[in-house]
């Protein structure tokens, strides 16, 4: 029986270190809106290209009236596909630029999710979002929900954001795997970490975090332990009658957002300036963590048709072109991607959305 057990405990060890970027990452690639039109911005979708020529796809959305104008880049869930935000941009991030892609391998974005290109890929989007002429650069807000907030939380640690919001975010993914794999080494076999709470004492941007009243997926413990690391956290809300996986659609969930990105918009730059100031600085957790993310060479980038000239960068960079289409019906065609296995048959998982 011992005997039986241990090749039980061997074979499921084996199964997690295997299929971890499928118990991690749940690639979406069905749009949930179909054509997604902001009712408060003029919608374009966008096309960016990194350095080893992965395909990203999103939308940009400017406010109306011209710019600049303060900024967002949203970051989504693990199984999230991020043409909802268009339609509820009007309401979410009102008289702001946002921009919304999707990960590697979700909605029409080609390549296979890791943490480290979603970094590397957040770091880009921050940095283009910051050389559009009708963005103001010195305001510049990152938004991650769930899984995402891992990926807000270290791009805002590389990048100059003006504020961070997080909803549903975590300490950790090895944290959470640990809890529901107890017996299991997993220390020893996740890659992809997540580890918010490592950063959160390096962020100098006022921070507001958003809870689901009832989450079983992200149990409140462990986002209390990344809000007790948080250097500048400005509010910590739970949404009534919210779960997991509906919080962001509710009204309760997005004027709140609303309502503080706007006032911290509204602050004068020296004030914002001051609170991240007083920020505590932390020690890195490791050489290969806090080495800072180069910025990217924006290549020639069309918009509306007029091109815009060479942005330089340092050699090192990250090379991105990128391509602004004037309506859906103009986007490039891509090549048709199957759906990621449906990990619900799996018995085992770590699923943060």
């Amino acid at each position: 029986m011992a005997g039986f057990a241990s090749m039980l405990w061997l074979g499921l060890t084996a199964a997690v270190a295997a299929n971890q970027r499928r118990l991690v990452f749940n690639p979406t690639v069905e749009r949930e809106v179909k054509s997604p039109r902001s009712s408060g911005h003029r919608t374009r979708p966008v096309v960016l290209r990194a350095a080893d020529g992965t395909r990203l796809c999103g939308w940009l959305m400017t406010p109306q009236i011209p710019g600049p104008h303060p900024a967002v880049v949203y970051f989504g869930g693990r199984s999230e596909e991020v043409s909802w935000v268009v339609r509820d941009a009007g309401k979410l991030f009102p008289n702001m630029a946002v921009l919304a892609v999707n990960y590697r391998g979700y909605g029409d974005s080609h390549g296979d999710p890791d943490e480290i290109h979603m970094v590397e890929d957040g770091c880009m989007l921050f940095d283009w979002m910051a050389a559009r002429a009708h963005v103001d650069a010195r305001r510049i807000a990152v938004v991650g929900r769930s899984l995402g907030s891992g990926v807000a939380v270290q791009v805002a640690k590389e990048r100059p954001a003006h504020s961070v919001v997080l909803i549903t975010p975590y300490d950790s993914i090895l944290a959470i795997a640990k809890r529901k794999f107890r017996v299991m080494p997993i220390e020893y076999m996740l890659r992809h970490r997540f580890e918010s709470i490592k950063y959160a004492p390096a962020l100098k941007a006022p921070t507001y975090v958003l809870r689901a009243e009832s989450d079983d997926v992200v149990p409140h413990s462990h986002t209390d332990q990344l809000v007790a690391k948080l250097a500048q956290l400005c509010g910590d809300d739970i949404v009534p009658g919210s779960d997991h996986m509906d919080i962001p659609y509710l009204e309760g969930t997005q004027s709140r957002i609303a309502g503080f990105l706007s006032s911290q918009f509204a602050k004068p730059l020296e004030q914002a300036a001051a609170a991240g100031s007083r920020a505590p600085d932390a020690a890195p957790a490791s050489a290969a963590s806090s080495a800072p993310i180069p910025a990217p060479v924006i290549a020639s980038v069309a918009t509306d048709g007029a091109p815009a000239p060479l942005i330089p960068a340092p050699v090192a960079a990250i090379a991105v072109t990128a391509t602004l289409l004037p309506n859906p019906a103009d986007a490039i065609p891509l090549p048709a991607m199957d759906a990621s296995p449906n990990l619900a048959a799996l018995p085992i998982q770590v699923a943060v959305k």
